[in-house]
Formats: structure tokens, sequence, C-alpha cells
């Protein structure tokens, strides 16, 4: 392995992050990057898994997301580290090449965050297209409209970063305001009256069973922060405002959750929450009545927007660093001459987005599965990224941190523990976990070869030589 043997001085960051920002307009300040991390977590997958996590665990459910929100500090706390010491759009394939090699920074990024992106996206826009078709049958058809959605961000997120900001601040609003005016409404009992026989809270009784069994919901309700970290080089004032809006994200995120599953208890029973397919749905309909179905569409439409808009721009933002380090097609590093937005890796992010919708033909079961098999990836990368911390804190004890995780080594030793054991309870059913693991291994085998391919042939390198920081860090 390649070793790196000096330091990376505070002086040296700022020099070379000022040059390669002549690339990328620094317009992101903190409550952009809060609206990023907000809407990135905050999709309409996470709002059901939300609700039926009360309908499973009632008051136990509370005390899972107290944990799951502890976990998510956790791998906020790594990715604040990694990212103000490479501060480079790649993420985590920057961090991994310094740290433990090409191989495992391919592999974490393309199969962690780029199929889970391909399938998650789709899956979050036939849902879209789904309610709204089913809302207002005279509408286009679910696969049509989920389409039509991906092409809108993608040519928002090329036409510049400026306006991609824009759109992010506004959807994010919207969905918060939203998801608290409906829990709030429901809590205090302002909407119509409660239904026959339903007694608030009554059956959600005290903290009892095995909390473990629903740390997988809590989880997915969190994950995505990390998000605002491929930004790093269009933010203002990075330092400062990665850190914070991936902390304060989690926080208000939290808050949502909270006074959205008290609503929930207050107008519907757990055994509703749990069997529903789309709770959220029965949700406002018993709060508000069947003509305030409209509120369903502006969920689904900020919430699922939201997080195509982010998911676009920093997987693309990922794809181009990677493109820099060599382990992606040179045509990726490509910015628009005008917008100084890295257009064609917008562009296949949309394009890969779509594609399942259509190869599919909408089929919502065969989404939902490869997304629940592609997702163990994910919890795969952030095992990578704790352990980047620890092997970068051992090999380069010296090395500039701007930020400093607090307590180390506890929080990536906790984080790699509950990822862990997410990805080892990653299906949602006994009958779905042969074909969910079959799924995975056959997502990280497809990804691991071409991975190990393009390092031996391509890049000409050993699976496991690591870079230097110079290298990560030029252009």
């Amino acid at each position: 392995m390649e070793n790196y043997s000096g330091t990376l001085h505070p002086a040296n960051a700022d020099t070379d992050m000022t040059a390669r920002r002549d690339k990328f307009k620094p317009v992101l300040g903190i409550a952009t990057l809060l609206a990023v991390a907000v809407g990135t977590v905050v999709g309409q997958g996470p709002i059901v898994s939300v609700l039926q996590g009360i309908g499973l665990g009632g008051t136990g459910f509370l005390v899972v997301l107290l944990i799951s929100f502890g976990i998510a500090i956790c791998n906020a706390i790594t990715f604040a580290e990694l990212s103000l010491m490479f501060p480079r759009a790649g993420g985590l394939s920057t961090y991994t090449e310094v740290a433990i090699g090409h191989f495992p920074a391919m592999v974490a990024t393309f199969s962690g965050y780029v199929v889970v992106a391909m399938f998650g996206l789709s899956a979050e826009m036939l849902l879209v297209g789904s309610i709204i078709s089913d809302l207002f049958p005279s509408m286009l058809s679910p696969i049509a409209i989920g389409v039509a959605v991906v092409a809108f961000f993608t040519v928002m997120n090329i036409l510049g970063t400026d306006i991609f900001a824009r759109i992010q601040n506004v959807l994010a609003f919207a969905m918060i305001a939203s998801l608290l005016f409906i829990g709030l409404a429901a809590y205090t009992k302002s909407g119509a009256p409660l239904p026959a026989g339903h007694v608030p809270f009554a059956d959600w009784g005290p903290v009892t069973g095995n909390l473990l069994g629903l740390i997988t919901l809590g989880i997915w309700a969190f994950v995505g922060l990390e998000f605002v970290c491929p930004l790093i080089e269009e933010a203002k004032n990075p330092r400062r405002d990665i850190p914070r809006s991936m902390f304060l994200g989690a926080v208000v995120i939290g808050v949502v959750y909270l006074i959205f599953a008290l609503g929930a208890g207050t107008y519907l029973s757990r055994e509703q929450l749990a069997s529903s397919g789309l709770p959220h749905l029965d949700y406002v309909i018993a709060v508000f009545g069947d003509q305030a179905k409209f509120l369903v569409v502006v969920i689904a439409l900020t919430a699922s927007g939201s997080t195509v808009n982010t998911v676009l721009a920093s997987v693309a933002r990922m794809i181009y660093g990677m493109a820099h380090n060599g382990q992606a097609f040179p045509a990726f590093k490509q910015l628009h001459p005008r917008y100084r937005t890295p257009w064609i890796a917008i562009l296949f992010m949309g394009v890969v987005t779509a594609a399942p919708l259509l190869v599919m033909g909408g089929n919502p079961d065969a989404l939902i599965t490869l997304l629940i098999a592609a997702a163990a990836s994910w919890l795969l990368a952030y095992i990578i990224a704790h352990i980047d911390v620890i092997v970068l804190r051992r090999r380069m004890p010296e090395a500039n941190r701007p930020f400093r995780t607090p307590l180390y080594p506890l929080p990536q030793i906790l984080g790699i523990a509950a990822m862990t054991y997410a990805i080892f309870n990653n299906s949602p059913s006994p009958e779905m976990t042969q074909t969910v693991y079959l799924l995975t291994g056959v997502v990280i085998g497809i990804v691991s070869v071409g991975s190990a391919l393009w390092v031996r042939l391509v890049m000409k390198r050993g699976l496991f030589q690591t870079e230097t920081v110079q290298h990560a860090l030029q252009d």
C-alpha cells in the first residue's frame, strides 16, 4: 500500500480549495445545506416507515426513534470529519481512496449511492405517480408522471446551483410546514371529530417488547444527512456549515417525526397504521376528510421532489469527483460552460433514475424489492466511512482536521455496530429474506467485479493501493 508520510496543513487545504473553487460557484449557505440534509432524508418512504413503526411499536417506537437519532449523529460526525479533511465533491470515494484504496472507494460509492439512488428515486417517483393518478384518475399514468418529475429536476439541476438551491429551499420548507401543520392539527384535535370508538394512544401502551426488531425502521428514517458533503465545494462557509447542517438537520427531522407520529396516534389506531400501505393518506383523510386529499399530493410532491432534487445534485457530484480521481469516465469531469454544474453526471443520474420505471413497467413490488436489496450496500458504505476515520487517525494522526470526532472512536464503533445490525435485519419479512440477500449479493458482486477490472486495467493500480492526500485534493 502507498502510505502517506506528511501532514495536511490548514494553509495548504485553504489554498487548494480556493483554486478548485474557481470551477464551482460557492453559493450555498446554511439554509440551503440544511434544506438538502432534511430534504434528502424525509421522503415518502421514511414517512411511511415512521407511521408503520408507530403501528408496530407504539410508545416503544418513540424510544427507537431516539436511538436512531443518536446513530444518525454518529454517522454525521464521521462524515463531518472526513468531508472537511478532504473538501472535495467526490465524497466517500475521495476519503476512501486515501484510507483503504480505490477498489473499496468505488464499490462503496457505486453500490452505496449510485445504485441505491437509481432504485430509490424510481420507487419514490412511482409512489408519487400512483398517488396522483389514484386521486386524479384523468391525469397521466404513474410511470409518465414519475418520468416527468425526474426530467424536470434533471433540467433544473443543470441550469445552475443557485436554481437548485432556490427550488430546494422552497420544497424543504413546504414539506416541513405541511408535516408540522398536519401533525399539530391532529394532536390538538383541530381537524375532524375523532373516529367513533377511537381513544387516542389507548393502544400505545408502555415500552415493552423487542425494540431491536424496530431499529432498522428507525435507522431508515434518518439516513441521508451526509448528502450535503458532496456539495462542499459550492458551500460559502463549509467548515462551519457542513457539520452544522447535518446536526441541525437531524434535530429538525426528529422533531417533525415526533409531532407527526403523535398526531397519527391521536386519530388512528396502531393496527390501521401497521396494516396500511399508504398510512399518510389514511392519516390526512382521518384528520381533514376526503376533501383534503390534496394535502397528500403536497406531501408526495414536496417530500419526493425534495429527495430527487438533492440526490440528483449530490450523487452527480460524487460521480464528478470520481472522474477526477480516475474512478469514472473522464466525460463526467465536465462542467457546463455557463452554469458551472456537472451537467453530464446530472444527465446520467436522470437517465438511470427514469430507466427502472420504464424497463419494469412501474411494477412497485419489483422496484421496492430491488431497493431493499440495494439499500444494504448503502449501509455498507456507512461502515466503510467509519473505517476510513479509524484508519486515517492511525496512519495520519497529525493531519489537519477542521472537525474532530468527539469521544473518538466511540461514534465510529457505535456506527459500525448499528449498520451491521441493520444489514442483517434488512429484510421486511421472512419470506423475502432469501430474495433480498440474493439480490444484494448480485448488486455488490456486479459492482465489485466492474470496480476491480477498472482499477487493475484502466487505473493500473492495486485494488487496495492508497493515494496521498495531495493526490486526493488535486484537480
